[in-house]
């Protein structure tokens, strides 16, 4: 008697089973893999906000640190502007290093990114040269000291007390009140002057004397008020005498030295004083005279009245 073998779709039923195994295995493999994979993104955006948060913290307190640490060296504990500088440059610094921790802790690879940044270092050059070239004014700034946190100063026009000075901007505070911000680069490539970093300055003025006054009594009478006034340096000497004759007014010109702290109280007082005391000299001061033009009216001018004929 001869074996008959079994159908063909029995063998196809029996495959089936161990197919469906292998793709049940397959999509529970995916599915652990990707949950891995979300996990582990999860623990690292979550350490990454951590390293974010500390790096900020640590920003703030070793800015404090070298504050404090500059404040109390004998040589630089009242050197704000270097205080400032120093502290921005750490706060900066330890930014930079905790945003490359987030990016390697993200999975981004630094040498990467350094490669990206080389082959676009000419674009990124030229998008942050303003930013660059302020950092840099701010280091030369910083090295020849045209002017401190605290002085009075003049820059780009713009007048006022330095109140801060970081890495980009020097921040004024003018005379009105106003807060002025002018970047490093403006202000190391623009004139500045700086009128408190000087011991003494000199105070200028000028009275207009009438033609007949008697110019060398008042300036008598000026150098006696200059000489009176303890605030008025002798080295170099005070200085008053008739500069200028016009057939208008004469000239009186008064200088005197004081000292930078004195120098506008001083000033004041002197305007005054010097002017009561050529008044009693018995020498008026110049007034413009105002003359009076009289205008022929549009009417009376067209009146054939009062145009000459030659003719008649």
């Amino acid at each position: 008697m001869l074996l008959q073998s079994p159908p063909a779709h029995t063998n196809v039923i029996t495959a089936l089973p161990g197919r469906l195994n292998g793709v049940v295995t397959t999509e529970t493999a995916a599915l652990t893999k990707a949950s891995d994979v979300v996990g582990d993104l999860a623990v690292n955006v979550v350490i990454a906000m951590l390293i974010a948060v500390a790096t900020f913290w640590i920003a703030k307190w070793a800015s404090s640190l070298v504050r404090g640490g500059l404040q109390k060296l004998p040589r630089t504990h009242a050197d704000k502007t270097l205080q400032d500088f120093a502290s921005s440059v750490i706060r900066y610094a330890v930014v930079i290093i905790g945003v490359v921790a987030i990016l390697r802790r993200l999975g981004v690879e630094t040498t990467s990114i350094i490669t990206v940044l080389g082959a676009a270092s000419l674009a990124i050059g030229l998008a942050l040269q303003g930013a660059l070239s302020n950092v840099a004014a701010g280091v030369m700034i910083l090295v020849f000291r045209p002017y401190r946190v605290g002085d009075f100063v003049m820059i780009a026009g713009k007048s006022g007390t330095v109140k801060n000075f970081d890495l980009f901007n020097t921040e004024m505070l003018d005379s009105d009140g106003l807060k002025v911000m002018v970047p490093n680069g403006k202000a190391f490539g623009d004139v500045v002057v700086n009128y408190t970093d000087i011991p003494n300055r000199r105070v200028e003025m000028t009275f207009a004397l009438d033609p007949s006054a008697n110019a060398q009594a008042a300036a008598d009478a000026a150098m006696a008020v200059l000489k009176a006034d303890k605030r008025v340096l002798d080295d170099p000497a005070p200085m008053a005498r008739p500069t200028e004759y016009t057939a208008e007014k004469i000239t009186l010109t008064v200088r005197a030295w004081a000292r930078v702290d004195q120098y506008w109280d001083m000033r004041f007082d002197l305007s005054r004083l010097v002017s009561e005391a050529v008044q009693r000299a018995g020498a008026p001061f110049y007034y413009p005279t105002v003359r009076a033009v009289n205008l022929t009216s549009t009417a009376e001018a067209a009146d054939p009245a009062t145009v000459f004929n030659p003719v008649q």
